[in-house]
């Protein structure tokens, strides 16, 4: 193998790798513009965006999975169909709520 083929495998092949990274990066994010709000009882444990609680500061500092007092942005209108396993409906708030007790 020449060093031209090679270097344009190596190029080709970064390309790629470049390219489906954008792709998944993009996938994940929310669309740009779009209206966004507090969800409450959906985030995981240290990914809240903000409000946790007594004793925490604000983003990444939620206790737990769930937690009833911390929110995460959301698209908009998709909070209440968000599952959420400490919620008295199931579902994520607009509002915090006292967390349902574990059976």
């Amino acid at each position: 193998m020449s060093n031209n083929t090679l270097t344009s495998t190596t190029l080709s092949a970064a390309a790629l790798a470049l390219a489906l990274g954008s792709a998944l990066a993009l996938s994940t994010a929310p669309a740009v513009g779009a209206e966004m709000e507090k969800c409450f009882g959906v985030a995981l444990k240290g990914k809240n965006d903000c409000a946790a609680g007594p004793g925490t500061t604000c983003a990444g500092t939620s206790k737990v999975d769930d937690q009833s007092n911390s929110w995460k942005h959301v698209p908009k209108g998709s909070c209440e169909k968000t599952a959420s396993s400490t919620s008295p409906t199931g579902f994520g708030q607009l509002m915090a709520f006292t967390a349902k007790k574990k059976s």
